[in-house]
């Protein structure tokens, strides 16, 4: 299949189908006479597998990784759980993180009265230096 069939079918724009494949994620085939790149069913399964991956903000390097245990079926289901762990305590991390941004944001804008005045206790603290 055409580039364009193969990003319908996995969900994907075009241009990252390009993509993933510009950098080896997949490694479609390429057509003799026009040297277009042909898409096979397995690389529409890849190319979810990854889509599906990265919106569980998987790193293209992770990935990679996940990617090659994922054809490998003698994967050692620990290497997988490695992974995700890790992916789990960087999603908590930021959300610790985004957490304390929206307190203190929730608390910069209790003292601004949101009115004509010009002065507002928002934009002072966004200009604080430290």
């Amino acid at each position: 299949m055409n580039i364009g069939t193969a990003a319908k079918k996995s969900g994907l724009s075009v241009k990252t189908v390009r993509f993933y494949s510009n950098i080896g994620l997949i490694s479609p085939d390429k057509s003799s006479d026009s040297n277009y790149r042909i898409y096979s069913n397995q690389d529409v399964e890849k190319l979810l597998f990854v889509g599906k991956a990265r919106k569980f903000d998987f790193s293209i390097e992770e990935c990679r990784e996940l990617l090659s245990l994922y054809e490998n079926k003698d994967r050692p289901s620990s290497e997988v759980k490695k992974i995700t762990i890790k992916k789990i305590k960087e999603i908590e991390q930021r959300m610790s993180e985004l957490d304390s941004l929206r307190t203190e944001l929730k608390r910069v804008s209790k003292n601004c009265h949101g009115d004509q005045r010009p002065d507002c206790p928002i934009i002072g603290f966004l200009a604080e230096k430290k």
